[in-house]
């Protein structure tokens, strides 16, 4: 029997999970289902208690939901209880197993596509929220000495906390620094407005990483001009589903193509 599973997100109709999975299925020989659902914005856990009564085997979570599932769980991974944040379901009879593919996903993308090792980089990850609390542990992991910036300061303070080998401040705090990744995880993009980092911020050879996808985001313009190299979130996009996959089905499916047919233009 067909094993259903879902992104639950609001708004929900943009996602490109469903095609994601649907090509990871058809590559692996997998027999699952994968639809979008727009969850209500005072009706999370219901729809999550809802699908898992009717035999859905897990599903995946976008904005704004990834606090709400944190709360839902039964069961937590380290990197989901390091983010606070859960964006993969697992259901297990009454058990709802949670964990947080986003970082595993970007540093995938970045070493692995992208061919750049983040030991011992100077990294920045540019804002404090959900996007940003679910990489900061990966990143770290990884070997990457992390700076954190937030337009608010005793937010990006906040969050460095969390963990002993970050550090955290506003963007007033970066000028005469200068780093080899800079990682977008703010949602400046989606209203075309520019976050305020100095010119120079960028080492030599420097990757610009915005994790939005799909648009030339400011960020990305800025750091072209300011000579670096620039990269979106289509790659983290895939390789996160790819983890979330794995976790569900036991099988690792080959991103590349996806990656590719995901950039080609429809």
């Amino acid at each position: 029997m067909t094993d259903r599973y879902a992104v639950i997100g609001n708004p929900i109709s943009h996602s490109k999970s469903p095609m994601i999975h649907t090509l990871f299925a058809e590559q692996t020989g997998q027999d699952i289902s994968y639809e979008a659902i727009e969850a209500p914005l005072d009706g999370f856990a219901a729809t999550i208690e809802r699908l898992r009564l009717e035999g859905y085997k897990g599903c995946n979570v976008t904005v704004p939901f990834k606090f709400n599932a944190f709360s839902c769980t039964t069961e937590l991974s380290d990197r989901a209880l390091a983010a606070q944040a859960v964006n993969t379901l697992g259901f297990e009879g009454r058990d709802i197993l949670g964990d947080n593919t986003d970082g595993a996903g970007l540093v995938r993308d970045i070493e692995q596509n992208i061919d750049v090792t983040l030991k011992d980089k100077r990294v920045l990850l540019m804002g404090a929220g959900g996007a940003a609390c679910g990489v900061v542990l990966p990143l770290l992991t990884a070997g990457a000495a992390l700076t954190i910036a937030n337009r608010t300061r005793d937010k990006a303070i906040e969050l460095a906390k969390k963990f002993p080998d970050a550090a955290g401040g506003s963007y007033d705090e970066l000028a005469g620094r200068v780093f080899d990744v800079v990682i977008n995880a703010t949602s400046a993009g989606l209203s075309d407005s520019q976050v305020a980092l100095p010119s120079g911020i960028f080492a030599k050879d420097a990757l610009a990483y915005d994790m939005m996808y799909g648009r030339e985001t400011p960020f990305m313009t800025f750091a072209r001009q300011q000579g670096a190299r620039v990269a979106d979130g289509s790659g983290m996009l895939v390789e996160q589903a790819a983890e979330a996959f794995y976790i569900w089905r036991g099988v690792r499916p080959d991103t590349a193509p996806v990656i590719a047919q995901l950039r080609t233009p429809q």
